[in-house]
């Protein structure tokens, strides 16, 4: 039996063809990028969605989980970590002092 005859999974043609049409749709950004041009408007309201989907997905990831409430402990230290970040604190004190308040939270009692 000959290489040729061997059939290709679907589970591994279906991924070879994902990963096939996220490189040409990757390649396509910077090929259209000079031929294309958006209104101003359009761009500053794309770089404002992609700041509110990545919030979005962080006060998610902070305030639930397995879809239910965790308790005010994360969401404190998430806000924590994010006032540090926003006041520019390095990152290992950023990460350290959210971990830290929720660990810190948690430990008094608070869920």
């Amino acid at each position: 039996m000959s290489a040729a005859a061997v059939p290709l999974p679907p589970a591994l043609a279906a991924m070879l063809a994902l990963a096939a049409g996220t490189f040409l749709l990757r390649l396509s950004g910077p090929a259209l990028r000079a031929r294309i041009t958006l209104p101003e408007r359009a761009g500053k309201l794309l770089e404002v969605s992609a700041v509110l989907l990545l919030a979005a997905l962080a006060a998610t990831s902070a305030l639930t989980e397995d879809h239910v409430f965790t308790g005010p402990a994360r969401p404190l230290g998430v806000l924590t970590g994010g006032v540090l970040a926003w006041r520019r604190a390095p990152f290992l004190v950023v990460v350290l002092a959210a971990a830290g308040t929720t660990a810190l939270l948690r430990l008094a009692g608070v869920p």
